[in-house]
């Protein structure tokens, strides 16, 4: 399917707003939310730009609202979404398991400001990256992207749209406040040449149709309400036509499910970006404007001839395990910048190999880092002064 309401052409344009085109160019035709800084300019944008492709804005009484109101629309057939920021999305949170349950698409983007609570309010961080994957209550995979970029804000949307409706799953898009503000270049192609996928339908009779009846992918096909099939949408544990089990054989089977269909497919959810990886002694993994300020720090170790690579993350969750397991067996230590005290650095030392060092370099939020802060870590992490994960685990750390 193609899209015939993308804004083809050259623009330069802010990263909220470029969320909002990408989701249009995705086909999303439905956006409820509440306004919150620093989200709140892709909340304008759809207000403007969904009547004008035949969609819907519907500003909500607050975040809970929002969530729920989008999942709604899912269910009647629509491309849904949201924005918010960190106590915005805090607040989403019961619902976005609700979407989880039910294999509700939709996309929820999270402009991450420092926090906890009100925090900084209109200053950067990326303080939500773990609340991303474990902030609903349960055990659940959760599937999430990350922009660095404008032109990359309108791209990844269309992917995390691409990618709800393909496993039938909501899917976050944690941008941060630096890359949501940035003014940039931004190439939308034409609507031919952007590739939009849709949820799997439905093809035997409708009154034989089950909710949640499953072949080998994993994947229930979707009917929408109204559509004549016999739809049964619900937050219980629940069998394959919808209807509440509340046994535990029943909830393994549900929730074995909704795990194994996100981990099976995880190959063609990882999405990173390598530079210069094969032959490097240190990899920084980096993503969203820190990666771009390590692309300094990079230049300045290389210039002191420090072999050097890259990996950014596209896709933090799911986490690109077996590839940094593969790294580390042959480099002498990962360096880790971002704006939260240590929240992804964490992943990247539970994949490594005991002989691997892992350095992080933290900060609370407000600002971005130094590039000599990262330069430091690189350096330590070259000289083999990296703590290695069988070294924090001596120390109890």
């Amino acid at each position: 399917m193609t899209s015939s309401a993308a804004l083809t052409g050259k623009h330069f344009m802010l990263g909220d707003a470029a969320i909002a085109e990408g989701a249009i160019a995705a086909g999303c035709r439905f956006f409820g939310g509440y306004p919150i800084t620093p989200s709140t300019e892709t909340a304008e944008r759809m207000a403007t730009r969904l009547p004008q492709v035949g969609g819907t804005f519907m500003q909500m009484e607050d975040e809970l609202g929002s969530m729920a109101v989008i999942l709604g629309a899912a269910w009647a057939g629509h491309k849904t979404m949201t924005a918010t920021s960190g106590p915005g999305f805090s607040l989403m949170a019961e619902n976005l398991g609700l979407g989880i349950i039910t294999e509700t698409p939709t996309v929820i983007c999270n402009v991450q400001r420092a926090a906890p609570s009100t925090g900084l309010p209109t200053l950067v961080a990326q303080g939500d990256m773990m609340q991303a994957r474990w902030g609903s209550h349960g055990h659940y995979e959760i599937i999430a992207v990350v922009p660095w970029s404008v032109q990359e804000c309108f791209d990844i949307t269309i992917r995390a749209f691409n990618l709800a409706e393909r496993y039938r799953t909501p899917v976050l898009i944690m941008a941060d406040a630096e890359v949501g503000h940035l003014i940039e270049r931004l190439e939308i192609p034409d609507a031919a040449d952007i590739e939009i996928w849709d949820r799997k339908r439905p093809t035997g009779p409708k009154d034989q149709y089950k909710s949640f009846e499953v072949g080998d992918d994993l994947i229930p096909p979707m009917a929408s309400a109204g559509e004549g099939y016999r739809v049964f949408c619900e937050s219980l544990t629940h069998d394959e036509r919808g209807y509440p089990e509340t046994t535990a054989e029943a909830h393994q089977q549900l929730v074995g499910r909704l795990v194994e269909k996100i981990r099976m497919h995880r190959f063609d959810i990882y999405d990173y970006e390598e530079q210069d990886v094969d032959g490097a002694d240190v990899v920084v993994v980096s993503y969203g404007i820190s990666a771009r300020i390590s692309v300094r720090a990079i230049a300045l170790a290389r210039e002191r001839g420090i072999k050097v690579g890259s990996l950014r993350l596209k896709t933090v969750w799911p986490f690109p395990e077996e590839r940094i397991r593969e790294l580390s067996n042959r480099i002498k230590g990962f360096v880790v910048p971002e704006i939260n005290l240590g929240q992804m650095v964490l992943e990247v030392q539970r994949c490594s190999l005991d002989s691997c060092g892992v350095v992080s370099v933290p900060h609370a939020g407000g600002e971005i880092h130094d590039p000599e802060q990262i330069l430091e870590a690189i350096v330590k992490a070259h000289e083999g002064k990296a703590p290695t994960r069988a070294e924090l685990v001596a120390s109890g750390e």
